[in-house]
């Protein structure tokens, strides 16, 4: 999947690309034929830098509610070309995901396209998921005939239909084809469903993993092996280590964290942090001075693991270093520092956006760190985070953390966030949001009602409906 493009946060697509509420309430005032083309761009041009996190659906499905949009530009997207020929889930998934989601606020049009895909088209198994919660069980058999055609009747078919079967995320449609009297069904559904089950089990007797018994040096050939491979395997080779090594082994440890192959150093670190080792922050600061990159990011990862008082120290010592142990030293400091190192983490935050932009991923801890520390100054950049973030998931954390830091915050973004597209973002909004004018009351007061939203941003809204709410 391409990176996506996203328009600036002052337009109203980079608005709605951006899941901020302020892009709901722009569209509703905004032209609709021009509302609806930077919505359906949205939906078919998935904008989300991590798809298979960050919520844009409901978002979505709600906005094209309140603009009584069409679809036929989503259903030209899922039934085009290049669906034969791009069957990547990211091109259909968002599309099929607001047409789950439209179908249960009772769109037809919406629960008819989705049938349509799940029997013809590439991302058919979504399309099927999407059915299983919302379309009767009449719609559903009447899908298994296309749905099973799909896969041919010799042994590489029925293996591909077993794996379907098993590796379904909603199992409803194939429980009820499994009950279907036709043979060409329900018998070959059960049949495809025992050797799912079968191959679940063999796979688990023919793990290749560590077995009882290994000493410390296999556990650490086992480690390079697969970085050999391409797969880094330090950290369940960390975890074996844990099980096999005593305390005659911790030498040969400390040899391999000096200066051992890649697979086995990266390995020793993360032991040695995880069981707070004396000399581990030694270690991790030699590693990170002469080891190669892999090496380097093993040992920062595993320095920001540890929760002893000295690593908070050696953080303190660290954080004004110019390098990936200063980076990391600095959220050490926003995860489990002290009022007393409120400085060194609206340092690195400020540093962090000036040097990586609004969307580093560095930035999570440092965002949280100023709201758990409760920096006041810290106010102007995290609103620069919350207005340009493409990602959905730190714009949450800059308003949680706004909520503890900026006193405008309830009157100015904990409005907007009313309408934002994650759950975890509504809820902060819901708690906070000042009920003083009529559109915030109308929208908790909707919120509370909607059965598509989340039981916790509901809780949230009914702890603010007193009698001294205002009436809409």
């Amino acid at each position: 999947m391409f990176e996506p493009v996203i328009a600036p946060s002052g337009t109203l697509l980079g608005l709605l690309q951006r899941g901020r509420g302020d892009g709901t309430l722009h569209a509703l005032t905004a032209p609709r034929a021009e509302a609806l083309a930077a919505l359906d761009h949205c939906v078919l041009s998935d904008p989300r830098h991590d798809w298979q996190v960050e919520n844009r659906s409901l978002y979505y499905a709600r906005l094209y509610l309140e603009l009584n949009g069409g679809l036929d530009e989503v259903e030209r997207h899922l039934f085009a070309p290049e669906d034969v020929l791009d069957t990547c889930e990211s091109r259909t998934g968002l599309a099929l995901a607001v047409l789950g989601h439209l179908a249960s606020y009772g769109r037809r049009d919406a629960l008819e396209l989705l049938r349509g895909y799940a029997a013809r088209g590439a991302n058919w198994a979504w399309a099927l998921d999407e059915l299983a919660l919302r379309d009767d069980d009449a719609g559903l058999r009447a899908l298994a005939a296309p749905v099973l055609a799909r896969f041919t009747t010799d042994a590489e078919g029925e293996a591909e239909l077993a794996a379907a079967v098993r590796d379904a995320f909603e199992p409803r449609p194939w429980r009820l084809w499994a009950e279907d009297s036709r043979a060409s069904i329900g018998a070959r559904v059960r049949k495809a469903g025992e050797a799912g089950c079968f191959d679940r089990w063999q796979r688990q007797l023919d793990s290749a993993g560590p077995r009882p018994g290994w000493s410390v040096a296999a556990v650490f050939d086992w480690a390079q092996q697969g970085l050999d491979r391409g797969a880094a395997l330090h950290v369940p080779a960390a975890r074996c280590l844990m099980a096999v090594a005593g305390p005659e082994d911790r030498p040969e440890i400390l040899d391999a964290a000096r200066g051992g192959g890649d697979g086995a150093r990266c390995t020793a670190l993360r032991y040695l942090a995880d069981s707070n080792d004396p000399l581990a922050l030694d270690l991790v600061e030699g590693a990170v001075a002469d080891g190669s990159a892999l090496v380097v990011e093993a040992a920062v990862d595993a320095f920001e693991r540890m929760r002893s008082v000295a690593a908070v120290e050696r953080a303190r010592r660290w954080v004004r270093r110019p390098d990936a142990l200063g980076a990391a030293a600095g959220r050490t400091l926003a995860c489990r520092g002290g009022t007393q190192d409120s400085d060194s983490v609206l340092a690195a935050l400020r540093e962090a956006v000036r040097g990586e932009g609004p969307d580093a991923s560095t930035l999570w801890t440092l965002v949280d760190g100023a709201g758990r520390l409760g920096i006041g100054c810290a106010a102007p950049v995290l609103r620069h985070v919350y207005r340009e973030t493409a990602s959905s998931h730190l714009r949450g954390r800059a308003a949680r953390a706004l909520a503890a830091t900026d006193p405008t915050f309830p009157a100015g973004f904990a409005v907007e966030c009313l309408w934002d597209c994650e759950e975890s973002t509504r809820e902060v909004a819901a708690r906070h949001a000042e009920t003083g004018s009529a559109r915030v009351v109308e929208q908790l007061r909707r919120l509370a009602a909607d059965p598509a939203e989340e039981a916790e941003v509901q809780t949230a809204v009914r702890s603010r409906m007193g009698p001294d709410m205002p009436a809409v």
